[in-house]
């Protein structure tokens, strides 16, 4: 049975996402559109350290909440031991923010990555974005990287205006995605 990726909803963020403003929730709200009404919603912090991880949960929990309209939502953080039966249970696979290279390192451990969140809503927040990304510019990093490639775009999150030139060192078939704090791109 042949995996069709592109029936997975990506929603990529630029940065921020747990910060309360009218953005915000739209992104949030995007990402609860068209999940059964008892959501299941896998959250993914390894682009965190563990001991961040209670804080995240706090701060997306009362994003999801706020913004969760008549859907019941259920809110597992993602393990490294339990990611793949994770994902199987989950509607949702939200890329929290972070570290991009501690998040790809983890993702990349599970080569069935694609399979498993096809026909699932993905979205990633800044790293989360990056990782998803075919290839991004990270200023912190100081160059220009290799994401998962399952949206086939290049990547600048927290975008100021500055440093676009740089995504010239990947393919000109892919599109350019600038992505500044509180901004956010679906692609189908």
């Amino acid at each position: 049975m042949g995996s069709n990726i592109m029936s997975t909803k990506f929603i990529l963020h630029g940065g921020y996402a747990g910060r309360s403003n009218s953005k915000n929730d739209e992104f949030f709200k995007e990402i609860l559109k068209n999940v059964p009404r008892n959501a299941k919603i896998l959250l993914v912090y390894f682009a965190k350290k563990k001991n961040e991880y209670q804080e995240m949960q706090k701060e997306d929990a009362t994003q999801f909440e706020k913004n969760k309209g008549e859907h019941d939502i259920s809110l597992v953080v993602a393990s490294p031991e339990s990611f793949t039966r994770q994902i199987e249970w989950s509607d949702v696979v939200y890329l929290h923010g972070g570290n991009t290279f501690r998040l790809l390192v983890e993702l990349k451990k599970h080569q069935n990555l694609k399979n498993l969140i096809d026909g699932k809503i993905v979205a990633g927040e800044s790293a989360g974005a990056y990782a998803l990304s075919a290839c991004f510019y990270s200023k912190i990093e100081g160059g220009i990287f290799k994401g998962l490639g399952f949206v086939p775009v290049k990547t600048i999150c927290h975008y100021i205006g500055e440093n676009k030139e740089k995504l010239k060192k990947c393919s000109v078939e892919l599109e350019t995605l600038l992505l500044a704090d509180y901004q956010y791109r679906v692609f189908q």
